[in-house]
């Protein structure tokens, strides 16, 4: 098994390479936003159906063993992490970026993309934040980190990519002391699509529909005769 030190380094580049594959896109992979519009379209406008569309979609990716393990991307990436632990949650990323846009986040941000590397932990992720120093209590993740500073999300994130590479050496789909994908058989249990729809379930409770804030303002009216301006109606804007 690897030391500490070298799971720490491996969990940084998979965090850097998830994002920025998951989010900006690779070979016939559309970024993030991209994909979310398009399901946007096909379900009407409707976000959460576009949702459950999203969801639905890249469940099948996840479920077909090889899929993102073949993109040109991974193989040509400079900064190397083993294909067959990346590729899931390359697409897991995609889908979880994704919710976010569509339940109204901006997917750019440090806190956002944060929240979306936690949600690939599943239930984990609480203990995660937890031992960071993160209190969540009655607000959403992503209204928790918010109020970091950079340097804590960052922290945040090295604890994620520490975490994923620990549970994928755990459940044998790399093996950690040579830094190489076991040789044969499908991608395994912890990276197909019934482990992606259990995340898309958890990004769903990260990112809970942001509530547009209304804004009321008052309408000044200007008397003809006078010229003085006189209150009106206040109204929602």
């Amino acid at each position: 098994m690897a030391d500490d030190t070298t799971l720490a380094a491996l969990g940084e580049r998979l965090v850097a390479q998830v994002v920025e594959l998951g989010i900006r896109g690779v070979g016939p992979l559309t970024t993030a936003v991209e994909t979310a519009e398009e399901h946007l379209i096909t379900a009407g406008g409707d976000r959460e159906e576009a949702i459950r569309r999203l969801t639905a979609t890249h469940v099948r990716l996840a479920a077909v063993s090889g899929f993102v393990t073949g993109l040109g991307g991974i193989v040509t990436l400079p900064v190397t992490v083993p294909a067959a632990m990346a590729g899931m949650y390359i697409i897991a990323t995609r889908m979880c970026a994704g919710i976010a846009h569509l339940r109204g986040y901006d997917i750019e941000t440090d806190e956002v993309r944060s929240g979306v590397l936690v949600a690939l932990l599943g239930s984990a992720g609480t203990a995660v934040l937890r031992n960071t120093g993160v209190q969540i209590g009655q607000k959403s993740t992503v209204a928790a980190l918010e109020r970091l500073p950079a340097r804590t999300l960052t922290e945040v994130n090295k604890r994620v990519g520490y975490k994923l590479v620990s549970k994928a050496g755990e459940k044998g789909v790399i093996n950690l002391t040579k830094f190489v994908p076991l040789v044969g058989g499908p991608i395994g249990a912890a990276v197909d699509g019934v482990s992606c729809r259990a995340i898309a379930g958890y990004a769903m409770r990260t990112f809970p529909p942001v509530v547009p804030r209304i804004v009321r303002a008052e309408v000044v009216q200007t008397d003809p005769g006078r010229g003085d301006v006189v209150p009106g109606e206040v109204v929602p804007d």
